[in-house]
């Protein structure tokens, strides 16, 4: 049976690309989507689907039901865009001037909507349920998976799967990992109030760049010296801004990171050392300081029975070039708090073609998929569902004992 369902997603593969593109014709970013949820529900409710719009105030949730009672199985794709003007010279290049889906978002909402005909068209042969989470505002925290969970997305579901399309790894693999997977993400904003004067007469003044340059040193040695060395962890600073002019003394200094690690303890301990090396060393040169550390998405888990399940299914299902387990990434995914709530597992599926020009890194100006990366994807979801619903309802019935 999932062979059929493989084929009839194959069949869909133009209609998987016009979506795509469209959708990466008319990005929307994070919290800003409208019209985006309005054309997956339009899409969704033309299958068949029970939708429910307005899930976590933009998300969109359909509701497949099967013939006969069973598991419910969630399959979720994102379907937010980044603020990076697209410099891809393509016909469906983005129509919005400083926004673009430079992630592969607009991938992932076309394989699930085309998962979601082919399931809608077979639900006969489904003992049980699954529900459709599209997803907004992955990309800027606090995310849009806390609020659509909280909104009820989860309510019955039994596991819950995602994947990512990948620009790292050829199109036609999949790249899975037990355990932590992604990073939780946290950042933090340093903010130094020194007393600025004349270039000249230093002495006068607290210098609050010179005091934000030690600083920046003196939060490498956290990880260095404090963190296990068996312990994944980075801090990175990524900005800094001080000072306006070259002979004037900056008064004040605003230093900007992240932190990211998979251990909760090693989290905990980070937040509250930048707040004590911040704030001890502007009290010695006598600055002001004030730290605002922001916790992002937790790490992301991939349970173990889960993992193990997606890998024999995609093996004995899929025609894929390989299926290979990979290190644990540093970037992160609200996907985490899904895998919070419900047993499921997060993987990713290769869409990287140099040949067509779909290899440049996630986030970048030029960054695109290969398409057909979306019917590997969508296969490893149809053989998901056909593994918890499918499979069940194709046994036949034992006969009562005498």
């Amino acid at each position: 049976m999932v062979q059929k369902w493989h084929s009839e997603l194959e069949e869909m593969y133009s209609e998987m690309v016009g979506w795509r593109r469209h959708f990466h014709q008319h990005p929307e970013l994070s919290f800003q989507e409208v019209e985006t949820p309005k054309m997956i529900a339009s899409l969704l409710e033309s299958f068949g689907v029970e939708v429910r719009t307005g899930v976590g105030r933009r998300g969109v949730v359909g509701l497949i039901k099967g013939a006969k009672p069973g598991k419910t199985i969630a399959l979720r794709a994102d379907f937010d865009a980044l603020p990076i003007q697209d410099e891809k010279d393509v016909p469906y290049k983005s129509a919005v001037p400083g926004v673009m889906h430079a992630c592969g978002h607009d991938g992932h909402t076309a394989t699930l909507l085309a998962a979601a005909k082919v399931l809608s068209r077979n639900r006969s042969e489904l003992a049980g349920n699954v529900v459709l989470i599209h997803q907004h505002a992955e990309e800027l925290a606090p995310g849009g998976a806390i609020a659509m969970i909280e909104d009820g997305c989860l309510d019955g579901v039994d596991y819950v799967f995602g994947t990512h399309l990948s620009s790292r790894a050829p199109t036609g693999t999949y790249l899975y990992r037990k355990g932590y997977t992604m990073a939780a993400a946290d950042s933090f904003v340093i903010k130094i109030q020194g007393r600025g004067g004349h270039g000249a007469s230093p002495h006068e003044t607290v210098d609050a760049l010179a005091i934000g340059c030690q600083l920046v040193n003196q939060l490498q040695y956290i990880v260095s010296r404090q963190v296990d060395p068996q312990k994944s962890a980075v801090l990175s600073v990524g900005s800094f801004h001080a000072g306006q002019a070259l002979n004037v003394i900056a008064d004040s200094a605003v230093i900007q990171g992240t932190f990211r690690t998979f251990d909760e303890e090693v989290r905990q301990h980070m937040e509250q050392e930048i707040r004590n090396i911040a704030n001890g060393l502007c009290q010695s040169y006598h600055a002001e300081c004030e730290v605002v550390y922001s916790r992002g998405y937790p790490a992301v888990y991939n349970h173990e029975q889960e993992t193990e399940m997606f890998k024999s299914v995609v093996e004995k299902t899929v025609d894929s070039k390989t299926i290979q387990e990979m290190p644990a990434l540093m970037g992160g995914e609200d996907f985490a708090y899904y895998l919070k709530e419900k047993p499921g597992m997060f993987f990713f599926t290769g869409a990287q073609n140099a040949e067509i020009g779909a290899s440049a890194p996630h986030h970048h100006p030029k960054f695109d998929i290969d398409e057909k990366g979306m019917i590997y994807a969508g296969k490893a979801f149809l053989s998901i569902v056909h593994h918890y619903l499918a499979e069940k309802a194709e046994e036949p019935l034992l006969a009562s004992s005498v």
